[in-house]
């Protein structure tokens, strides 16, 4: 089911969006000037940045996955559980060869920030219980 999506994605209007757990409210916003374009995550004064082509490398991955993944999220500091969204999206193996986060201390997390937005964009599903949440490809 997709979720209510707020803004356009911009800096202006950006979306407005809840972890998959419904426990925080975040911000994204494009900026295609970056040099790698980014995806801007705001939470409450914390700033992120991920390359913008993670929301079609994630769609395609999860597509070629075919089933639920477990999103699995965590900081950079700690280690992803294997099989995780949060694994592949640092994994030497992926699109990007690497981290999809790109500030030095803040790149983890993705399993946490990425799905939601793909949900809102209508290309994916996502789990919204406590904890443990998975994701798949529509």
């Amino acid at each position: 089911m997709m979720v209510d999506r707020k803004g356009q994605g911009t800096r202006e209007d950006p979306w407005v969006l809840q972890t998959p757990s419904g426990s925080s409210e975040y911000t994204l916003h494009r900026d295609d000037n970056a040099n790698p374009p980014v995806l801007v995550c705001t939470v409450g004064k914390t700033v992120l940045h991920y390359h913008l082509r993670a929301i079609e490398d994630l769609h395609q991955m999860l597509k070629a996955h075919g089933d639920w993944m477990p999103l699995g999220s965590a900081d950079e500091q700690k280690p992803a559980a294997e099989g995780t969204v949060e694994a592949w999206g640092r994994s030497p193996d992926n699109p990007v060869g690497g981290w999809y986060g790109l500030k030095k201390g803040l790149r983890g997390r993705f399993g946490m920030y990425l799905p939601p937005l793909l949900e809102a964009l209508g290309l994916a599903e996502v789990e919204h219980n406590p904890k443990n949440n998975r994701m798949r490809a529509i």
